[in-house]
């Protein structure tokens, strides 16, 4: 055999063993998580062995802290588990081979790992001494713990509208898809409103989802709706969004003030129209009776606006002088003017500007005798002393 048959029995030989010695002993676990403490974590996790046809009952899967390997958190004697957990760890659908899915519940705080799955393969389903052994210690999952759960996320039109379906979708993500968080809302809701959905968003972590139908109504405006997350271990959380009610697209809300307001001055223009023609008959005959209270009326008000003001009462002063002021008709004896020779003529006198005549300020007249005589009617001189001495 040459050279170069050799190098190709050797390479087949290589292609065939290869599977064994590569490869076959791994395991997919989700190197990181979220955890609530208080509530549960589930850790997805899968492996493979070299003896794929292995049953279920021949293979022992088995974890533990880190690399120390005799502190068990789980193995499927429990007296070989540390104590305080005991009771908390389970291995979630055994009845696949390949699968090391595993559950903690009642998270402590201290809990947060890092934990790696271990392999054992048994002889015989009898006798359970192992040949086979495998630890994946490079591929462990560590937590992060949270003492307060997250908030639902609620996602929905910004404004309702009255009499038209609304839908508001409340969501929270969580990492324990065997204990899914209850989702409930503050309005009354009915089979028929709610659809509930659970699903993986990415490795390790799902989301539960709750959708609400309703038909808001126009008391619902400025309303609260509230979503509420219950995780196990009865810790909650809640979203609350207010609601804004729309009204129906319609006309009413111009119509109706339109249709009001037509109303309202037909009736008072009809009104006006029965009071012009009530008191337009009466008016015609008030002024058609003469002599009536109308006319009265009507003459004293033209009266008023003729006549003016009255005279005023140093006016009446001023005639009342005036009586006694009049110069006579006739001349007067010059012997029975007195004989003044300082005085001055009446032609000589002049007489200060006008003004309102009072009986000490007028002068007096050149023939003040005459004046007394002047008229018919005998005047005594004692009447003359009405404003004073003169």
């Amino acid at each position: 055999m040459d050279k170069e048959g050799k190098m190709m029995i050797c390479c087949l030989l290589l292609a065939a063993i290869s599977p064994v010695f590569s490869g076959e002993w791994k395991a997919t676990v989700v190197e990181h998580l979220d955890v609530l403490v208080s509530s549960c974590v589930v850790i997805p996790c899968s492996f493979t062995h070299p003896k794929e046809n292995l049953p279920a009952s021949k293979l022992r899967k088995i974890w533990h802290r880190s690399k120390e390997r005799d502190q068990r958190i789980y193995h499927e004697d429990s007296t070989l588990i540390l104590e305080n957990f005991r009771g908390r760890t389970r291995l979630v659908e055994e009845r696949s081979a390949s699968n090391c899915t595993l559950e903690i519940t009642e998270i402590k705080d201290h809990d947060n790992g890092p934990f790696c799955f271990r392999i054992e393969l048994a002889r015989t389903p009898g006798d359970t001494s192992t040949i086979d052994k495998f630890s994946f210690v490079e591929d462990c999952v560590e937590f992060t713990m949270f003492n307060e759960p997250p908030k639902p996320t609620l996602i929905h039109p910004k404004t309702a509208i009255q009499d038209r379906p609304y839908i508001v979708t409340c969501s929270v993500t969580h990492t324990c898809p065997s204990h899914v968080p209850k989702l409930t809302w503050s309005r009354a809701t009915t089979e028929t409103d709610v659809i509930e959905v659970h699903k993986q968003t990415h490795a390790g972590h799902w989301e539960a989802e709750s959708i609400l139908t309703f038909i808001p109504e126009e008391k619902d405006d400025h309303s609260e709706l509230t979503c509420t997350s219950q995780f196990y271990g009865q810790k909650r959380s809640y979203s609350t969004l207010t609601l804004y009610v729309k009204r129906k697209e319609n006309y009413n809300h111009i119509i109706i003030p339109s249709v009001v307001g037509i109303g309202i001055t037909v009736i008072f223009g009809v009104f006006c129209s029965f009071m012009v023609k009530k008191y337009k008959t009466r008016i015609s005959e008030l002024q058609s009776q003469d002599g009536s209270m109308w006319n009265r009326l009507s003459r004293m008000s033209r009266r008023i606006r003729s006549d003016g003001p009255g005279p005023s009462r140093s006016d009446q002063r001023r005639s009342v002088w005036s009586r006694f002021s009049r110069r006579p008709k006739g001349d007067m004896s010059s012997s029975h003017m007195p004989n003044n020779d300082n005085s001055k003529s009446c032609a000589d006198q002049k007489f200060a500007k006008a003004r309102f005549p009072s009986p000490k300020s007028q002068p007096k007249s050149c023939n003040y005798k005459e004046d007394l005589d002047d008229g018919d009617d005998y005047v005594n001189t004692e009447d003359l002393n009405v404003y004073g001495n003169i």
